[in-house]
């Protein structure tokens, strides 16, 4: 069922509010993740699925210094690459997905990071989310992540409506923003997400959002 008009106003209303708040608060938002390339871009967001920005920093410095290049990553295996993730989430199947996905840009890619999505998913441990985020910060382009942070501030902010999955999520949020701003908006978010809408103890009273927030102290 379409919009109502009046719904449509007031949500296009709140997107303009958030969208101002942020350009002022914000207008210059950066990645966390530390990496000098593509490559140790993609390691790094590989491994900070389920994992703190701060864990991964600490852990890719001795990991791309023993294998500073896909090839020599593809040369390893899952066992000799797990003691530098060892600390992280997951490190058995990070340790798989890593060795994995050197192998696929070596033999497949000339060993470059592909700048598409349809190439980047082809590689293990590579989704949409780590896909938008490599193309956007990387590359440049005009691609919007999904991550936890993204998809609970959305919907506590009111800007996305019965949006169950990180890709509902993006669709709903890439209507309403404007697409020169999507690499912004999705460090606009994670950040927000991190340091002030967290997902158990939201700081609602140091929210620059708060006057207009429909689920000021909710705690979902």
């Amino acid at each position: 069922m379409p919009m109502p008009q009046y719904a449509k106003v007031l949500l296009d209303e709140r997107y303009r509010k958030v969208i101002d708040y942020f350009q002022e608060a914000m207008p210059a938002p950066e990645p966390e993740l530390r990496y000098r390339d593509p490559y140790s871009l993609l390691v790094a967001v590989i491994l900070s699925a389920q994992c703190t920005d701060v864990r991964v920093n600490a852990i890719t410095p001795a990991l791309l210094h023993a294998y500073p290049t896909p090839a020599a990553l593809a040369a390893a295996t899952p066992s000799q690459v797990f003691p530098y993730i060892s600390s992280c989430s997951y490190p058995n199947a990070k340790a798989d997905h890593l060795v994995g996905m050197a192998k696929g840009l070596v033999e497949r890619f000339n060993g470059n990071v592909p700048t598409t999505e349809a190439e980047l998913i082809t590689l293990p441990g590579v989704g949409r989310k780590t896909a938008n985020v490599v193309r956007a910060v990387a590359f440049g382009q005009a691609a919007f992540a999904v991550d936890t942070h993204v998809h609970r501030v959305a919907r506590r902010l009111g800007l996305t409506q019965g949006a169950k999955t990180p890709d509902a999520t993006e669709q709903q949020l890439t209507t309403h923003i404007p697409k020169e701003l999507w690499r912004k908006a999705h460090h606009w978010f994670i950040l927000h997400g991190r340091y002030v809408c967290q997902a158990r103890r939201p700081k609602c009273s140091e929210c620059g959002l708060a006057d207009f927030c429909p689920r000021i102290g909710v705690e979902s």
